[in-house]
């Protein structure tokens, strides 16, 4: 029997989830932690991520240690301490900065279908990751990256195109990502075997 079911994500032990939604087939791998943020279909994160203030795209494929929507101080206030928003653990009656906290979720990472995120890299707030992009390991990532694109590096840099920008149209065009679990599955020896250019000459209408 398989593993991942659509009827809800597959936790490892020592998640940590708050205001999450997952699609079918997810999972989320030991020692994670996701907070307002949804999961598309066959998303996944592997151990020890960090996922905050994002809308995860379908087949995402996240890695060990990755960072992402990783959460910032005040920076035009005088201090940019905890004091100021996390109040209540430091004074009774003192509460938290409601606001504060509004603006940081309201700073959402928007990642595509089809994205793998390298082990250990981080994406900052408000920032998107186009379809079938690919972020290095230990990339840090302060800019928008484009679809089928490969970047790296601190801050992140393009190194190539993972597809020509034609092909990859064709794909986003294609959006098997949309497709249900038994097409894919009949498509599956052909996801295997063949390359992009040629599953597409296949199952283009």
């Amino acid at each position: 029997m398989p593993r991942l079911t659509a009827d809800a994500p597959f936790l490892h032990p020592d998640v940590e989830l708050k205001n999450a939604s997952f699609g079918r087939y997810c999972e989320v791998g030991k020692g994670s932690r996701v907070q307002n943020a949804d999961f598309g279909d066959y998303s996944y994160c592997d151990r020890y991520a960090d996922v905050a203030n994002a809308d995860v795209g379908k087949f995402a494929n996240i890695a060990s240690y990755v960072r992402i929507g990783a959460t910032d101080h005040p920076m035009h206030t005088a201090s940019m301490h905890h004091f100021l928003y996390r109040s209540d653990d430091y004074w009774d009656e003192a509460g938290v900065d409601e606001a504060f906290f509004a603006a940081r979720a309201a700073r959402r990472v928007r990642i595509g279908h089809d994205v793998w995120i390298g082990h250990n890299a981080q994406i900052k707030p408000e920032i998107a990751i186009g379809h079938g992009a690919i972020v290095a390991s230990g990339t840090v990532v302060t800019k928008d990256v484009a679809p089928y694109t490969i970047v790296a590096g601190v801050t992140a840099k393009p190194l190539r195109r993972r597809f020509p920008e034609a092909l990859a149209e064709r794909i986003i065009a294609l959006a098997w990502w949309d497709w249900d679990h038994t097409r894919l599955k009949d498509a599956l020896p052909d996801f295997r075997a063949m390359p992009a250019e040629a599953f597409l000459e296949k199952y283009e209408a």
